[in-house]
């Protein structure tokens, strides 16, 4: 990997999978190398995936399979800007129809247990008005959803 900063998100045994759906689902993301291990370890056998490197929307990471003893919560997840509902609804739906559960606030988890906010840029704008209390009609817009709706939000902010 040419970063010297690299995101390591642990699986159990699922990494390269987890990759391939990354790199087919966000632009800019693709399954780089893979390293199977040399020898038997707590979570596998000598030859199968211990890690992956990827890259998801740019950012440089390593899938490791390192078993069941850590999981993901949502104190990490991935914030993916997105400039539409189209692109909105792609993304989330991919996450979510892919094993993945819904969440409130443009949060969804996919199947892996990996936090993602789908978050539209508008929404961003709209909570940041120094108009402030047209920001709170779309904050508590959003509060009420689970993938964002930018017609509501746009709605909400302009009162």
């Amino acid at each position: 990997m040419a970063s010297k900063n690299t995101i390591c998100l642990w699986y159990d045994g699922a990494a390269l999978e987890a990759a391939e759906f990354y790199a087919k689902t966000f632009p800019d993301s693709a399954v780089g190398a893979i390293l199977r291990a040399p020898g038997d370890y707590p979570a596998g056998k000598e030859g199968d995936v211990l890690t992956v490197e990827f890259t998801v929307m740019g950012l440089p990471c390593l899938g490791l399979n390192g078993g069941p003893g850590f999981t993901h919560d949502e104190a990490f997840s991935f914030q993916v800007s997105t400039e539409d509902q189209a692109e909105t609804d792609s993304l989330w739906n991919a996450i979510v129809d892919n094993g993945g559960q819904e969440s409130a606030c443009g949060w969804c988890k996919d199947k892996w247990g990996v936090s993602w906010q789908i978050t539209p840029r508008i929404l961003m704008t709209a909570i940041a008005d120094p108009d402030r209390a047209a920001a709170k009609r779309a904050f508590e817009a959003m509060m009420n959803m689970g993938k964002i709706d930018i017609a509501a939000i746009e709605a909400a902010w302009r009162g």
